[in-house]
């Protein structure tokens, strides 16, 4: 089983920059109000996480850094890599991008 998290619709179509003090919709703000209590519910359950990245107006590389990269630092890396599967046919690239996060976290 699985559970589909969108980010334009599950958060904000105009995700911000990395931190709250940065201004609205930052990745503090998505990682804190919506991705871990969806991440910590998925591992309760023993689904996966599919994240939607497509329908926004882009993403800072911060708010992808802090959002994701938070999340792999608190549940680990693997736990996240084996975890969450992450869509966007709008901008593949946003994946592998995402995962070089996810993989630099502990660092």
């Amino acid at each position: 089983m699985e559970k589909t998290l969108k980010i334009s619709k599950d958060f904000s179509p105009t995700p911000g920059a990395r931190y709250r003090t940065d201004g609205k919709f930052s990745g503090q703000e998505f990682y804190e109000t919506v991705l871990k209590r969806c991440f910590e519910e998925i591992l309760k359950l023993k689904y996966k996480l599919k994240i939607i990245l497509d329908g926004t107006h882009g993403y800072a590389t911060s708010f992808l850094d802090e959002a994701f990269g938070t999340l792999a630092k608190d549940f680990g890396v693997d736990v996240v890599k084996k975890n969450v599967l992450f869509i966007s046919e709008e901008e593949p690239y946003l994946v592998n991008e995402i995962n070089e996060y996810i993989t630099n976290a502990h660092s």
